[in-house]
């Protein structure tokens, strides 16, 4: 299986960098994610993603370090975390981490538990300093 990797850019819209690994089962989603077509751009990853636990079969660890995200792009991720907890119910080894500066821990810890509510899959925060 092929590893799935799509460089983050800049412009009038923002595109998040996808490093998805088959051999490490890490993927990590990091940027900004404020698309034109925001279904479209995350297709492949859930595509990628059901491959993934049919191919391979293996833990995977899911990364999330997004800056900025709009309701579009979080809508999609709730897709991924939704498709994930699937695989988890399934028997797969899943680990999800949301990495969030430190002083937007307040705001983001709200966020990941309505995350957590509708996906019911567990997520760890990780904090980190600029």
């Amino acid at each position: 299986m092929e590893n799935l990797y799509i460089e983050g850019e800049q412009g009038n819209y923002y595109v998040p960098t996808v490093d998805f690994n088959a051999e490490t089962g890490v993927c990590t989603i990091s940027g900004r994610s404020y698309l034109e077509d925001t279904t479209e751009f995350y297709l492949p990853l859930l595509e990628w993603l059901d491959q993934y636990f049919t191919e391979v079969n293996k833990p995977i660890q899911f990364n999330v370090k997004l800056t900025y995200y709009n309701t579009s792009s979080s809508r999609s991720v709730l897709d991924i975390l939704d498709l994930l907890k699937i695989y988890e119910d399934r028997g797969g080894e899943v680990e999800v981490n949301w990495y969030c500066r430190e002083e937007d821990y307040e705001v983001m810890k709200e966020e990941v538990e309505d995350y957590v509510e509708e996906s019911e899959i567990d997520i760890n925060l990780v904090t980190y300093s600029d």
